[in-house]
């Protein structure tokens, strides 16, 4: 017998549930017969991608799909091809089970390829377009997928990786020279009959971004319900059949979290297969977008663009900048604002954890710097070694818990768990209004005359100085404190700033500790393809 709690509890799920979607816009009237092709797809597919796309052509057939450099896409027209790929894929001894390595940039293709994984049953796997032909090579041994999908600017880096796999090409720029077929010879010389659905879901696997080592396949199931897109839908107010601008890599979690999305939404998703600021502003106005998701240094090199390129284009459409990927610093979240408007939302997560608090303008505003609040259906705590909880406003591991907590590597490695919680690697705290503050990465704590210090408040104090674009602290080693602090800073176009003005600056606001031996100048850190520092460069620098 179930307890009143527990019936209570199911009750008011489900009530969130449909008060966000009607929120959303989700929960338009539509004729009978779509509704019930929606729901046999998630029946027969469950909670999958192939059945979110399915879903998505029964109720919008004729809205588009998606938009690249190559045109529009309908809902329909990309479930018909995409069964047409999963036959072609079939036909060449692709199916259930195997792996499928896709390396492609935004656009048609990648989301083709990765729908008709979803139809077969197949798992994909997602690498870095900014990957080497080594890093490829070792991954692809690692992971051994039965396949490799790619663009054909990439043919070098994946050429040794595709030997004794089956390949295809999924943006052709000259089909001359293409070694291999391309994903359009295969969507028309098959049927486009729906393939039948698997017997188990096939997996996403997500490589981590590589900022402290090799980059490790992250296994990812479908989630179990529809439960943690309310949570996300309840904080980022996306609508449905709105226009989504995608400039973060579909690679990337973030990314490709939005693209999931877009199915149940009906969203077109906007897409260039580079990311550039200009274009993206262009493009953003021209589709009348009302959802920008990009990582932070996107949005920098958006607001530091000539205020006539800006003012060109009319982005007032938009309603929502999704920013995650990386920490995003209160001055640039106000910047951002001031120009753009109060539609900013800040999402801390990981590829394991997926999305952990979400910050929106209100928090912006009010606490520069935060990460925000923990949706509805996410746990996160403050640890400290002997997982015991620490109080408010102490320093101390962060812990998650949700349904999307990913399944573990695919070596067999797990992140640190502590019974339904799962660590994200990084240290912080809660303020007394509940909002989470990252203090940096649990292995970045840099121990300096007995005192712990967590670069990022040092790197928040800098970013906000008039005239510095970004910055990065690492620890040094130092005879007299054991370390120090050495500070990375890039100055904007144009400003002058020395190092005793940057130092001045800190010693006024932090302990004396806390203040760099020295400042390296330099024109740009160095980043992965996500925007993380890779801080690792810069250390072996020294």
């Amino acid at each position: 017998m179930i307890a009143l709690g527990a019936v209570k509890g199911l009750i008011s799920d489900a009530l969130f549930l449909v008060r966000t979607f009607a929120r959303a816009g989700m929960l338009k009237p539509s004729r009978p017969d779509r509704v019930a092709r929606v729901g046999l797809a998630l029946h027969r597919w469950g909670t999958t991608l192939a059945a979110g796309y399915m879903g998505a052509a029964a109720r919008h057939p004729n809205r588009r799909a998606v938009v690249d450099e190559l045109g529009a896409l309908t809902f329909a027209q990309l479930d018909v091809r995409t069964n047409a790929l999963a036959n072609g894929f079939a036909t060449r001894g692709v199916g259930e089970g195997d792996g499928v390595a896709i390396m492609c940039r935004n656009h048609r293709g990648f989301i083709e390829a990765s729908l008709a994984c979803s139809k077969l049953g197949a798992h994909a796997l997602y690498l870095n377009t900014a990957f080497a032909a080594p890093l490829v090579s070792a991954v692809m041994e690692r992971e051994d997928p039965a396949a490799v999908v790619y663009d054909q600017e990439f043919a070098a880096v994946v050429e040794a990786a595709c030997e004794g796999r089956r390949a295809f090409v999924a943006w052709v720029d000259d089909r001359a020279g293409c070694a291999h077929p391309s994903l359009e010879e295969l969507i028309w010389s098959a049927e486009d009959s729906r393939p039948s659905p698997p017997s188990e879901p096939g997996r996403t696997v997500i490589l981590t971004s590589g900022t402290t080592g090799p980059p490790k396949g992250a296994n990812r199931p479908s989630p179990g319900s529809l439960a943690p897109a309310a949570g996300l839908l309840s904080r980022i107010p996306l609508q449905a059949e709105g226009t989504t601008m995608i400039a973060a890599p579909l690679f990337h979690a973030w990314g490709f979290a939005h693209m999931f999305l877009s199915t149940p939404l009906g969203s077109t998703l906007a897409l260039t297969r580079r990311f550039d600021p200009a274009a993206t502003v262009r493009v953003i106005a021209e589709q009348r977008a009302d959802a920008l998701v990009v990582v932070p240094v996107m949005l920098q090199r958006i607001l530091e663009l000539p205020d006539e390129v800006l003012d060109r284009h009319d982005t007032s459409s938009l309603r929502v900048i999704a920013v995650s990927g990386s920490a995003l610093s209160g001055a640039l979240a106000r910047r951002a604002m001031d120009r753009l408007g109060d539609v900013v939302y800040n999402l801390y997560g990981s590829t394991e954890v997926a999305w952990a608090t979400i910050a929106d303008p209100v928090d912006l505003r009010s606490a520069p710097g935060t990460a925000g609040r923990p949706p509805r259906g996410t746990t996160v705590k403050i640890l400290d070694d002997h997982h015991q909880e620490l109080p408010t406003g102490e320093t101390g591991e962060i812990f998650v818990g949700s349904e999307l907590l990913f399944e573990g590597y695919t070596g067999g490695a797990d992140k640190p768990r502590f019974g339904a919680l799962m660590s994200t690697g990084d240290v912080g705290h809660f303020d007394a209004s509940g909002r989470l503050f990252i203090d940096g990465r649990d292995d970045d704590m840099i121990v300096s005359g007995g005192e712990n210090v967590y670069p990022g408040e040092v790197e928040e104090l800098l970013e906000d100085m008039p005239g510095v674009r970004e910055t990065a602290v690492i620890g040094v080693e130092d005879e007299q404190w054991g370390q120090r602090l050495r500070a990375f800073v890039a100055l904007s176009d144009g400003a002058s700033l020395s190092e005793e003005t940057l130092k001045e600056h800190i010693r006024a606001n932090l302990a004396g500790y806390k203040v760099p031996r020295d400042v390296v100048f330099v024109d740009e850190l160095p980043r992965n393809a996500t925007g993380k520092v890779l801080k690792r460069e810069l250390r072996a620098g020294d």
